[in-house]
């Protein structure tokens, strides 16, 4: 057990899920600004954001992030800005358009994988691609790790400076044919986080029905964790969840659980060597 301060990130929105799904999705700027709000008074410090257009299907459109980041900034003042990158929302450059309206963090997924219809497709040019331009633009990344070899790449990197700052990892469990939501996997990530980058900090991310239960091995491990919307629909198999704050007071409750403190967007902008900024 620990007295470390928990970093809870919310997921808003994410590539795939719709209001089909669960009505209280946030798609539009005004929504998504509006829960982000919800979560970060809930103890959310950090919001992972996608974009989408109006007929909900994805996008990369680097003026809708503009918009999305200039509301955030107003009516979340500190909380920590993570944009993703991800291959879901567009192909090639077009991932990294969000880079360019400087946010605090954007996630990184360093290596492919199979989803359970397509390829999480990474390739190593635009892997590196997106690094410098992180680089470039002042942009931390966000390792998410959906296999071994993701941990051990981003290592690799980190020594070899294509990622100076310190790699913080997610460990994303549950999706389909990449990591499975094994206690015995999770306990192997964490031995190697501590064995190879001590000095680093790592989260962990539960997919659907898998969420709350990676929310509280990572609490009670001292790691730090991510939840809402993106990752999960659903409070329960019978009942959908309310909004992306009500998942982050869940996590939160864990934290109490466990006698964490919730980190505050001053701690974790300090954890994470992030730039300071003024409330």
């Amino acid at each position: 057990m620990t007295k470390k301060p928990c970093i809870i990130c919310v997921a808003i929105t994410g590539s795939v899920p719709t209001k089909a799904n669960n009505p209280a999705l946030p798609i539009t700027i005004a929504e998504q600004v509006e829960s982000t709000h919800a979560a970060f008074e809930a103890g959310a410090s950090i919001a992972h954001c996608h974009v989408r257009n109006d007929d909900q299907t994805t996008s990369s459109d680097p003026e809708k992030f503009a918009r999305l980041k200039e509301g955030l900034e107003k009516h979340c003042p500190g909380m920590i800005l993570q944009f993703s990158t991800g291959g879901r929302s567009g192909s090639g450059a077009e991932r990294g358009g969000c880079l360019t309206t400087r946010p605090d963090m954007a996630s990184l997924a360093v290596g492919s994988n199979n989803f359970p219809s397509r390829v999480y497709e990474n390739p190593p040019d635009l892997v590196d691609w997106l690094a410098s331009e992180m680089q470039k633009y002042d942009v931390v990344p966000e390792i998410e790790a959906f296999d071994l070899s993701h941990i051990h790449h981003a290592i690799m990197m980190h020594k070899d400076g294509r990622l100076p700052n310190k790699p913080y990892v997610q460990f994303v469990m549950g999706v389909k044919n990449a990591m499975p939501v094994d206690r015995d996997v999770f306990d192997y990530y964490i031995k190697t986080m501590r064995r190879l980058a001590p000095d680093c900090e790592w989260c962990a991310a539960g997919i659907g029905r898998h969420q709350l239960t990676v929310n509280e091995w990572s609490i009670a491990a001292g790691g730090h964790t991510r939840t809402g919307l993106e990752d999960n629909v659903r409070w329960d198999k019978d009942t959908l969840a309310p909004s992306n704050a009500a998942l982050v007071g869940r996590a939160t409750e864990l934290c109490e659980k466990y006698e964490r403190p919730v980190a505050t967007w001053q701690e974790a902008r300090m954890m994470l060597n992030l730039r300071s900024v003024a409330a």
